[in-house]
């Protein structure tokens, strides 16, 4: 048959076969060695998986990573664990999901104005808060104490979540990335686009956490420092985009993904402010303080009861605190509330809205 004796509609037509272009991995990997910067990670030279494995006709290694931790069930856990305030009344407060995807965009924002390694910086930001336990960073001081020789860290966690309990075989750099994206860990990552989320993750909890206390009637605009008003403005959008302009300005004339100077100076008064007026405030401070007593009491309960552990989420080669460490961390708020009561018939908690 003559092709214009072929219907339009045909998929065989000449105008349908020419309609798209192929773009495996290969492509992709090449595209990477040509347009990427010099300081970028590029899949193809990625140290590898524990587990060697046959690579994706169409994923680079670091794109399967990204999708691996999507398709995860530690990941979707993260829509019902606390970012800061425990279980707010009130739909538009940040959960620890939202706040992943909000450190993904801007890490993946970074990342592209420095032509680094997008999937890269996804996966990293995605997979970075998985350890964190139900009600927030509670679960660091909660936890700690029964690890007399180090302290809990849900950064630690999240890596023991991909290599132990729900193994990904994720690569290296996604994994150093993760276990690193906190600044008071060292050393520290490894790659340009694990520095992108380091600052991504601060950008992002500063100023979600700024309008969701505004949100609650704890601070209003005039309440914060007089040099963040004048250095970042609104807070909200604002605030984001003046942030990652500074990193991104700092980070081409240096080299290295930073931040000037007086920039970051402000945003660390801005943090101590945070820390000072919402984290630390005496009114929340109360609830944290309630919500470290139902992991204790749950924790307690299973180190007695460790029969009670699901075989699904249970990593037999360890030690019993690390496998009860290991559940309760994993649970969500309301699964945790729900187990509490279950189990000593009250409330976790009196009144966990503020």
């Amino acid at each position: 048959m003559h092709h214009l004796d072929v219907p339009e509609t045909s998929p065989t037509h000449p105008a349908r076969a020419t309609a798209f272009i192929r773009r495996d991995r290969l492509a992709r990997e090449a595209e990477e060695a040509q347009r990427l910067a010099p300081a970028a990670t590029r899949s193809a030279d990625s140290r590898g998986r524990a587990r060697p494995e046959p690579p994706d006709e169409y994923r680079t290694a670091f794109e399967r990573d990204r999708d691996r931790i999507l398709h995860s069930k530690a990941f979707r856990r993260l829509m019902h664990k606390t970012q800061v305030f425990i279980n707010p009344d009130g739909d538009h407060y940040l959960t620890r999901l939202t706040h992943t995807l909000q450190v993904n965009q801007i890490g993946r924002a970074l990342a592209a104005a420095l032509s680094l390694n997008e999937p890269l910086a996804a996966a990293i930001a995605l997979g970075h808060d998985v350890g964190h336990s139900p009600f927030g960073h509670t679960g660091e001081e909660a936890l700690s104490p029964y690890f007399p020789d180090r302290e809990w860290h849900h950064a630690a966690q999240s890596v023991r979540i991909w290599e132990v309990l729900e193994d990904l075989n994720l690569t290296w750099e996604v994994r150093d990335g993760i276990r690193a994206h906190s600044w008071k860990i060292d050393p520290p990552p490894a790659t340009q686009e694990a520095y992108c989320i380091r600052f991504a993750d601060r950008i992002a909890y500063l100023t979600h956490d700024a309008l969701d206390a505004q949100r609650a009637g704890i601070l209003t605009e005039d309440d914060f420092p007089a040099a963040v008003r004048e250095r970042f403005g609104t807070p909200g959008r604002m605030w984001v985009g003046e942030m990652i302009d500074a990193v991104t300005d700092y980070s081409l004339k240096t080299g290295a993904v930073r931040m000037d100077p007086e920039t970051l100076a402000v945003m660390n008064e801005l943090r101590e402010f945070m820390f000072e007026r919402v984290y630390l405030a005496p009114a929340h401070r109360a609830h944290q303080v309630e919500a470290i007593d139902v992991i204790r009491r749950l924790v307690d309960y299973h180190l007695v009861h460790p029969e009670d552990i699901p075989a699904s989420y249970r990593d037999n080669d360890a030690d019993r605190v690390t496998q009860v460490a290991d559940y309760v961390a994993g649970m969500t708020d309301r699964f945790a509330l729900s187990t509490h009561e279950r189990i000593f018939g009250t409330p976790g908690m009196s009144d966990p809205a503020l």
